[in-house]
């Protein structure tokens, strides 16, 4: 097992739009220790991106968030992912990342999505979650684009949260796990 450091806000890698994986790739090993470093930062999400790698791949486990009971079974690989559709009403719901630590903000996000992937002993699937579910896949969907959940934000927000990004791209940051930073001296 392997835990990584989460990379940081400010790292170009968050910036990247990820690559496909070549298709029958053995990924047992990433997936075990994407899992294994999430669960060590108290994630319920982790994007291949987060620990330094530009593939599209995701990993999601709702299981541990004792007050959603529609995320008992939420525990899913996302391999080369592609978002089909989004619709539904937009909900507000506020938002943490493990790549910005300590900050938690409101972010608008369709009801549901569609979304085709390959798990990861490479079988195909098109499924369609919705409410929690759905924004955690959008959330770490958004993390193979290129996209973080501040992007969302108003610039009157990301002016006030700009002080405290800086300082997290700089590695000054309390987090209970190793990080990556950007900036750090």
């Amino acid at each position: 097992m392997m835990i990584y450091p989460i990379v940081m806000y400010g790292d170009a890698v968050l910036r990247k739009r990820a690559t496909d994986l070549e298709k029958g790739s053995d990924l047992t090993q990433l997936v075990a220790d994407m899992y294994e470093t999430m669960y060590e930062a108290n994630g319920i999400g982790l994007a291949a991106p987060q620990i330094g790698k530009s593939i599209r791949l995701f990993i999601v486990d709702g299981t541990t968030l004792d007050d959603e009971p529609t995320l008992k079974d939420f525990k899913k690989v996302f391999v080369n992912p592609q978002v089909v559709d989004e619709y539904g009403e937009e909900w507000a719901f506020e938002e943490g990342c493990l790549s910005i630590p300590n900050i938690r903000e409101e972010v608008w996000r369709k009801e549901t999505v569609r979304i085709k992937y390959f798990d990861e002993k490479w079988n195909a699937f098109e499924e369609e979650f919705d409410g929690m579910k759905a924004r955690i896949i959008q959330h770490e969907y958004d993390h193979i684009e290129g996209k973080l959940f501040t992007d969302y934000l108003s610039p009157l927000k990301k002016r006030m949260l700009k002080g405290k990004l800086t300082n997290i791209s700089k590695g000054d940051v309390d987090t209970e796990y190793r990080i990556a930073a950007p900036l750090k001296k």
